[in-house]
């Protein structure tokens, strides 16, 4: 049904965050945010690259803007319960924009964002090629975030693509520096071993993000492995998207080849599966109590 907004989902993943590591699986729309939550997840990530692919079937190079990823949070925030973070890109620009950002995500139901500090248009953390801002540059951008927020639960998370550009070393003074700077957490992205991530953990201070994406930089780390290490949230970005594409490519080839969809039927929801996962029969309740208070002049 239609559901009221958190006062503060920001508030709430912190209180997830106490109790220990928070897996968050990557949604990219809200069918699949209400499939997450339905499946157990007690918190979720907008992933950035899910919804621009989904939505334009183009790169995840800063191609998608604010409003188009705040209006998708807001579809998000308003099917599910879970506090939900998002991914934005750089910021959508300088300080002013960064501050707009972050009032948008927060008017579109969201527990908090992260910015990176790579140069626009950014890339993917796990390509090759990238550059980074100087950290002054995006301590300002965190900054301008903290002092846009209007609740304090808001999170404001801080990603550095440097380990890519310039070693881990600078990754960890940059990581560092935006602790001081405001951030609530800090996401090293594109870390390539267990080894790193734990190097990062005992010279960064605060909570810690982990990404951990398929077919990059990052080996495969588990969820109890990056809590045991000390990080507080992990991220799986496009995981489900990557099944999703494989699943529904492989249902068209046989649907063109074959004619029919009757091979495929085992692989799908029915009717009635979908129809609860949409609370569809609530709905017709709904409408028709109001339909019965109205006949009855109770409004």
């Amino acid at each position: 049904m239609i559901r009221p907004k958190r006062t503060s989902p920001g508030a709430a993943l912190r209180e997830l965050m106490e109790q220990g590591i928070v897996l968050l699986p990557g949604v990219y729309d809200a069918i699949t945010a209400r499939l997450a939550e339905q499946a157990g997840a007690g918190a979720l990530y907008l992933s950035g690259a899910g919804v621009t692919n989904s939505l334009t079937a183009l790169p995840d190079i800063a191609l998608l803007t604010l409003d188009e990823m705040a209006r998708q949070a807001a579809y998000v925030t308003a099917a599910v319960q879970s506090p939900v973070i998002a991914d934005a890109d750089t910021g959508y620009g300088e300080t002013m924009n960064v501050m707009r950002a972050v009032r948008e995500f927060e008017r579109a139901g969201l527990a908090g964002l992260h910015i990176e500090d790579q140069v626009s248009p950014k890339k993917c953390g796990h390509l090759e090629g990238k550059q980074v801002i100087e950290p002054q540059e995006m301590a300002a951008k965190i900054r301008a975030a903290v002092q846009a927020r209007t609740d304090p639960g808001f999170l404001i998370i801080a990603r550095t693509d440097a380990r890519g550009v310039n070693g881990l070393e600078d990754a960890v003074e940059r990581g560092r520096r935006y602790v001081k700077a405001g951030a609530d957490c800090v996401f090293p992205e594109g870390l390539q071993s267990k080894d790193e991530f734990r190097a990062f953990r005992e010279r960064v201070p605060g909570p810690l993000l982990a990404n951990m994406t398929e077919f990059g930089k990052t080996p495969p780390i588990s969820a109890a492995e990056f809590g045991a290490i000390g990080y507080n949230l992990v991220i799986f970005p496009m995981t489900a998207f990557r099944v999703m594409l494989k699943a529904v490519g492989d249902a068209y080839q046989v649907l063109l080849k074959e004619g029919t969809q009757e091979r495929l039927l085992d692989r799908m929801r029915t009717r009635r599966e979908l129809y609860d996962l949409i609370e569809y029969d609530a709905y017709e309740a709904l409408d028709r109590r109001l339909a019965e208070e109205a006949e009855k002049g109770d409004l």
